[in-house]
């Protein structure tokens, strides 16, 4: 099937531009990479699906960074919209699109690379490169995962994927259900190390996180800010915010910028509304919407929110990070179809998070909010004890890393004596 879809790439990249990124992407993969590695580098290979995968990977490469200076980071990404933003990050050394999973690229991929470390994200997995690690003896883990009964490795057609599961020395789960679940179907080396995504959000309160151009924008009010929000989220909003003709500043940060989507959603609002990329030509404060028309800024922006919508989960495309607004203590609303977010369900079970399936939901409770500021600040409060609570996790994980690590090293020394 793997094979199949590799021979169709060809004519699937004109469907649309993400594809012809994912084909030109891994066009003449292999050599591209044999050019780009550098032959006796000690490399660990860091693997995640997207932009959301290498954000958990962060505390991570960041810790390997400083205990391990001398090796070299490699991030292969499945989807373009994580290797497009990220190529060329600083933590990065490497940065390549994971080629497509066959035997012969796999194997081709190991012989090359010959990594001391392989570590996926969440649940990435690929059996034909797990497969080959583990027969080149590379230490294989797998970090923040969350695994549910339904997923394809606990169907009795799934086979395949339960013995790529085996490949995995250990496996770092987000919570006990998934550790029950593995354990259940016979996996042992597993342990409860929380998500490494609180750790990152918890990051960003040491950060400056100060932006001139919010400043101006607010200007001192309140401000609601809707963060990676889809049509379905913007409909709402919208709609809500129409009816209520608010006094405070709203900004909108949708998770698609093309200029066709800007437009359709200006068109929607009510009210004098300015894009991010007008900034520098007008007064913002003039203002009452401002829309981001770019990227990179979202996390920085929640920290000047005193209510934060977080799309996705008004419709069926899956929930944004609830955690980058959280941690700096704001009450957050979002949809009702979140289902497959434990996170959030745990924060809405703390008092922190709420859901609404309408403009009219929506409406009350930005009303809530706006009206009563101690229920605002007692639900922010909740917000930021539920990320303190739960960071952590990359220090568990880099416990086993770096035995794992100083193992091979004194192995390897050992090796060169005994010659």
């Amino acid at each position: 099937m793997v094979i199949l879809v590799e021979k169709l790439l060809p004519l699937v990249q004109f469907s649309s531009r993400k594809m012809k990124l994912f084909y030109q992407g891994r066009k003449n993969d292999l050599k591209n990479l044999q050019q780009l590695i550098n032959p006796g580098e000690d490399i660990i290979w860091i693997q995640a699906a997207s932009l959301g995968e290498f954000e958990q990977a962060v505390p991570i490469i960041q810790s390997l960074k400083n205990n391990y200076p001398e090796h070299k980071i490699l991030v292969s990404f499945y989807s373009p919209s994580g290797y497009e933003i990220k190529k060329n990050d600083p933590l990065i050394d490497y940065a390549i699109y994971l080629p497509i999973d066959t035997p012969r690229k796999a194997r081709r991929f190991m012989e090359i690379v010959q990594p001391k470390l392989g570590v996926f994200i969440k649940y990435d997995i690929w059996p034909n490169f797990l497969r080959e690690a583990k027969k080149h003896k590379v230490p294989l883990i797998l970090v923040s995962g969350i695994f549910r009964e339904e997923q394809i490795y606990f169907r009795p057609y799934g086979g395949f994927m339960r013995k790529a599961l085996n490949c995995f020395q250990h496996i770092f789960v987000q919570g006990n259900q998934s550790k029950k679940l593995l354990e259940g179907h016979g996996y042992n080396n597993v342990s409860v190390s929380g998500d490494t995504r609180y750790d990152r959000v918890f990051e960003q309160l040491s950060r400056n996180n100060e932006l001139d151009f919010t400043k101006k924008f607010i200007g001192g009010k309140t401000c609601l800010v809707c963060g990676s929000t889809w049509p379905e989220d913007e409909n709402a909003i919208a709609k809500a915010l129409n009816t209520m003709k608010p006094e405070f500043k709203i900004i909108i940060a949708p998770h698609e910028i093309k200029p066709q989507k800007i437009e359709r959603l200006k068109s929607q609002l009510q009210f004098k509304t300015v894009c991010y990329s007008e900034k520098d030509k007008v007064g913002l404060g003039s203002f009452q919407v401002l829309i981001l028309d770019t990227i990179g800024l979202l996390s920085k922006v929640y920290a000047q929110a005193d209510i934060a919508y977080v799309g996705g989960a008004m419709g069926k495309t899956g929930l944004h990070n609830i955690l980058e607004p959280a941690v700096f203590g704001v009450p957050i609303i979002i949809g009702t179809n979140f289902k497959k977010f434990p996170e959030a369900k745990a924060l809405q079970k703390a008092g922190g998070l709420f859901a609404v399936n309408s403009s009219g939901e929506l409406q009350d409770k930005l009303e809530l909010f706006l009206k009563n500021e101690g229920l605002r600040q007692k639900t922010g409060e909740t917000s930021a004890q539920f990320i303190s609570d739960r960071k952590g996790a990359t220090e568990k994980v880099m416990q086993y890393i770096n035995s794992e690590i100083q193992g091979l090293e004194t192995a390897g020394k050992t090796d060169k004596t005994q010659k």
